[in-house]
Parts: structure tokens; C-alpha cells; sequence
């Protein structure tokens, strides 16, 4: 452990009836009575020993002791001679500062110097456009709540469930609480630190192994009770450079939640379009499923009447129950979507049908799309702001390792009672004016040999520092990197999109007209087989590519840092939680903000 010097000053008054012994000031412990001589012993450690040369009284009657205080009584004097004495004495005596100038001293030098880095946030290095910026299908506007451009009333109700439900967003506002505690604390610790009430009442008895004074009793009763408290003076900046970090510590939690907000909801309405792409290549591969049996009949029919060979029987049975493996495929991923979604969402599979209802229809906003300038995408995004404010925090912990360099100057004082008897100690002893004993002062500790442990914990806490300037920097350029792959995502599953429902419909057209060509007997089963087989295949392609384009809009929301908005004017705690706490702690209020 590093080694302190201190220095102490301290003032006393009224210790013991024995304080003009020469006692030293902390370790005083307690007084041993002789009930012969009426001298008080102090004892250090529990062993008995007189303070410098003390001369024992001879034994005097109690009426030669009582003529010895006869003599020592002044004669009566008036109210307004006792009011010029005390006046007198008043202008003789040199002037103390009291406790408001050691109080304005103290909020003087608590306000003087702060250690440490004033934080900056770093210049953000965004380009000044987007690529693309000319784009039709982009445009700006309002992202906050962007679920509601699909127009999809279900898709409205995942996405307030999530936000009610879900149980990582309720730990993620449970630490908003802790860290508020958090903060708190650090306030607390700007006031006096140490603010204790003690009472102790003992009854004890010296070892005869122990050296003692004949006369002196091993048996005595001893009672102390009084109130310190201690405070460390600001100088340097401590105390509030924890709060700068405490509260910094806060806003990046509020924003920690914020950014789970942000990808909840994009989370959520994905997998809504996830459920809704398989449900409709489910519908379509169904379709085609039905399409192909009526097609074997068909090959069946005119192989009986000798108009085809055995050939294109096995081929539609081919295709058909390669179909069949593809719906089974398609249901158990609509399985595992939903059950997904269900987890996302806190709720039961059949609660979540319910909120589904029958619809199939793959989610599809507005061909404009919501867009921003780099830089008002980069200051709306939750995650880098929390990566600044982190930032923050460990900037004023730079600070706090360089106040741990220098001296720490505290006020400390106590009052209280003190008593002791070989007979008990009784309420007169206790409340009496004797009993009182109080001290106050200030104390300097400075760190001396330290050995190097303290300037390398300043070092270890820059290095921290920059390593999160470094994350702040990564997190914009992932910011910018995100909403770039989104968006060029979003462009081109359009663009697919619509070759793709072109393709679909020659496709279907072209079914048609291989079907009715076979049943003249034009053409042979082979091309009624590769029409079938194309048709499912762009279909399914349609739908996914639908799909894609509903997953990749809402990729771009959430690169945009959209959603968060939902929490504002709400407590963060769910109502159930907050009943759940407050039975259990007494949380004040913090759990309705």
C-alpha cells in the first residue's frame, strides 16, 4: 500500500476532566477513577499509565474540602457587572475565525482548481452527400415513426408490442435506474463523507497480568456517544469530476437504451416481413403444388389413351412432389419466424397469430424513401452519441487520477459525551456538562512514496480515453456504412423487384400456353414441365426479392438511428416493473422519469 504523511491540528474542549495532562488528541480511549484520591488515569491500548509528572492530592477530609471551596467562591456581583466583565474580556481576546469563514474559505476552495480535460467532442468527418443523392426514391423527411409509412395496421401492432414487451428493453431501462442511483452517489460524495452517530456502553475489567497504581481500581464502567463527521474539501476537482462522469455514465444508458429501441422496432418489423415473404411463397408454392397435380392427371389421362409415353408421367410426378418437399421446407421456416417474432415480443405462438391475423401481404412503404444529410444521420444515431458520452465519462476519470497526485485537505470534528465510573455510570454523569468533549480541525494526506502507482493510473485512464475517441470515430464510419449498404439494398431490390413481375407474368403466360398445346397434342409434356418449373421458380423469386426490399427499407430506418422516438413523453420502466421495485426498495421517484 502507498505510504501517507499526515499532518493533524486539532482543537479540544472538554475531553476529559484529566485534559490538562498533556494527552494527545486520537488516542485518548478511556478514563479510570480512583475513588480514594479522586485522580483520573488515562489508559492507551487498555493499559493504565499517568501522563508526564503527576503529583497524587494528600488525603484531605471532606470539611477541609469543603472550607477550600468556601474560599474559593467570588462575592455576588449585579447582571450589568458581569455584562462590562464579559465585554471586556471579549476586547481583550484575540478573534477566531468561526465556522461560516471556515465554511466560505471551504466553498472558495472547492471552486478553484478542476484536474484534468475539459471534454470535446472530436469534428465528425462525414462526407456532405450521400452517393446516389439524385435518386428519385430518396428523399428527406421524418424517420420517427417510420413503421407507420407501410400503412400496416399489424405491422403497427408487432411493433408496439415489442416496445411494451420486451425483456431485453426493460434490462436496458433498468440500468437507466442504476445508473441514476449511480449518479446519486457521486453528488453525495461532493458533501461531507463521513456523518455517524455512535453510542457505546461498556463494562470493563483490566488483567491482573496488567501494571496498575495501587489504589486504582481494574473494574470500571465506561460510556461514549457522539456525532463526527468529515469532509474532504474539493481542491483539486475530484468530487466533480465524478459527477461530470457519473452523469455521463447516464446519458450514454439513456442512449444504450435508445439504440436497443431503434433496433427492436427495425427487428420486429423484419421479422413481420420475414413471416409475411414465407407466407406468401407458402401461398404461391401451394398454388403451383395444385397446378402440377391437375398437370399428372393430365400426363396419367394420355398415357392410358396411348397418346404419351410413360415419360412425361414420371416427369410431372417429378415436379410435383418436388413441390410438395418445398411447401414442407416453406411452413417450417414460417415456423421458426414466428417463433422468433414470439421471443422478440415476450408472447405466446398463438398470442402472436392473434396479432398477425389472416393477412399475407409482404410489408412495401412509398417508392420515396426517408434520407437524410450524412450529418444530421450521424447526430440522430443513438449508438455514436452513447460512444461520445462514454467518451465523457472516461475523459473526467483522466481527472480523477491526477487529484490522486496531490494532497487531500479535509475539515473533520466530533461532539459527544463521555463518561466513566468504577460505580456504573449514571444520567447525571452522562448529561452532565463534564461529560462533553468535542474536537474539530482540518487534515492534509498526500501520497509520498507511491511508486509510481498513481501516475500510472492516470496513464492507464488516458489510454482508455483514446481508445474510446478511436470507437467514436469507428462508430460514425460504421453509421455511414450502414446506411449506405441499405440504401443500395433498398435501390436495387426495387429495380428487382420490378424486372422480376414482368418475368412472372411471361412466365404464367407461357404455363398457359404449353398446357393447352399439350392437351391438343402440339407439343409434348417436356415443355408444359419447364414452363411449370419456371414459373414456381420466378415466383418465389418475386416474393423473396418483396421480401428483400421490405427488409432492406427497414435496414435503412434503423441505419438512420429512426424508432427511438417511440419512448418520449413515457416512463422507462414498464409499469409492472416499477410496482415490482418499488415494493421491494424505496426508489423515490427516479422510477417515474
Amino acid at each position: 500500500m502507498a505510504s501517507s504523511r499526515s499532518l493533524h491540528w486539532s482543537r479540544w474542549s472538554r475531553w476529559f476532566p484529566t485534559s490538562g495532562l498533556g494527552t494527545r488528541p486520537g488516542k485518548l480511549r478511556l478514563p479510570v477513577f480512583d475513588r480514594k484520591t479522586g485522580v483520573s488515569l488515562v489508559t492507551f491500548a487498555g493499559i493504565p499509565r499517568l501522563i508526564g509528572k503527576l503529583e497524587l492530592p494528600t488525603l484531605r477530609s471532606q470539611a477541609e474540602l469543603g472550607n477550600e471551596r468556601k474560599l474559593e467562591l467570588p462575592a455576588l456581583r449585579s447582571q450589568a457587572e458581569l455584562g462590562n466583565e464579559r465585554n471586556q474580556r471579549n476586547e481583550q481576546k484575540p478573534r477566531r475565525p468561526g465556522m461560516l469563514a471556515v465554511l466560505a474559505l471551504t466553498s472558495l476552495l472547492t471552486g478553484c482548481f478542476k484536474l484534468g480535460p475539459d471534454f470535446a467532442a472530436p469534428d465528425l468527418k462525414v462526407p456532405e452527400a450521400w452517393l446516389d443523392r439524385d435518386n428519385a426514391l430518396l428523399k428527406r423527411g421524418d424517420i420517427r415513426a417510420w413503421w407507420k409509412l407501410f400503412d400496416d395496421p399489424a405491422l403497427n401492432n408487432v411493433v408496439d408490442a415489442a416496445y411494451r414487451q420486451n425483456l431485453g428493453l426493460q434490462a436496458a431501462a433498468v440500468r437507466i435506474m442504476e445508473a441514476r442511483a449511480q449518479l446519486g452517489i457521486a453528488r453525495g460524495n461532493f458533501f461531507p463523507q463521513k456523518q455517524q452517530l455512535g453510542v457505546d456502553l461498556s463494562h470493563n475489567q483490566l488483567s491482573g497480568n496488567m501494571p496498575n497504581l495501587e489504589g486504582y481500581d481494574r473494574v470500571y464502567t465506561a460510556f461514549q456517544s457522539g456525532f463526527d463527521a468529515v469532509w474532504e474539501v474539493d481542491i483539486w476537482g475530484r468530487f466533480r469530476r465524478g459527477i461530470e462522469s457519473a452523469d455521463a455514465q447516464l446519458q450514454a444508458s439513456l442512449l444504450d437504451y435508445d439504440d436497443i429501441l431503434v433496433s427492436l422496432t427495425a427487428e420486429a418489423a423484419a421479422g413481420y416481413a420475414q413471416i409475411r415473404t414465407f407466407q406468401q411463397r407458402l401461398t404461391l408454392a401451394r398454388e403451383n403444388r395444385d397446378i402440377q397435380q391437375n398437370s399428372l392427371r393430365i400426363a396419367e389421362a394420355q398415357f392410358r389413351n396411348h397418346i404419351s409415353t410413360e415419360l412425361d408421367v414420371q416427369q410431372a410426378k417429378a415436379l410435383l412432389y418436388a413441390t410438395r418437399a418445398l411447401v414442407a421446407n416453406l411452413e417450417a421456416g414460417l415456423r421458426q419466424s414466428t417463433n422468433a417474432l414470439c421471443v422478440l415480443l415476450g408472447l405466446a405462438p398463438d398470442h402472436l397469430t392473434a396479432l398477425l391475423g389472416d393477412g399475407t401481404t409482404i410489408p412495401a412503404a412509398d417508392a420515396a424513401v426517408t434520407v437524410g444529410i450524412p450529418v444530421e444521420v450521424v447526430r440522430h444515431r443513438p449508438d455514436v452519441r452513447r460512444e461520445e458520452f462514454k467518451a465523457a465519462a472516461q475523459s473526467a476519470m483522466i481527472g480523477i487520477a491526477q487529484a490522486e497526485l496531490w494532497p487531500r485537505f479535509s475539515l473533520q470534528g466530533s461532539i459527544g459525551l463521555v463518561s466513566g465510573s468504577t460505580n456504573g455510570v449514571d444520567a447525571f454523569d452522562i448529561l452532565g456538562m463534564h461529560a462533553l468533549a468535542a474536537k474539530v480541525g482540518p487534515t492534509v494526506t498526500w501520497p509520498i512514496l507511491q511508486y509510481g502507482r498513481l501516475k500510472n493510473n492516470v496513464r492507464v485512464q488516458d489510454a482508455r480515453f483514446q481508445e474510446l475517441l478511436i470507437g467514436y470515430q469507428g462508430a460514425v464510419l460504421t453509421a455511414l456504412r450502414e446506411v449506405e449498404d441499405a440504401r443500395i439494398g433498398f435501390l436495387k431490390a426495387q429495380e428487382q423487384v420490378a424486372e422480376l413481375k414482368t418475368s412472372v407474368n411471361a412466365a404464367r403466360r407461357a404455363v398457359d400456353i404449353a398446357l393447352a398445346q399439350y392437351r391438343d397434342g402440339v407439343e409434348d409434356y417436356t415443355r408444359v414441365l419447364n414452363s411449370q418449373q419456371f414459373l414456381l421458380q420466378q415466383q418465389d423469386r418475386l416474393s423473396g426479392s418483396q421480401g428483400d426490399a421490405a427488409r432492406n427499407l427497414i435496414a435503412m430506418y434503423k441505419a438512420l438511428g429512426g424508432g427511438w422516438e417511440i419512448r418520449e413523453g413515457k416512463a422507462v420502466v414498464p409499469a409492472e416493473v416499477r410496482q415490482t421495485m418499488e415494493a421491494r426498495t424505496d426508489w423515490g421517484e427516479m422510477l417515474e422519469r
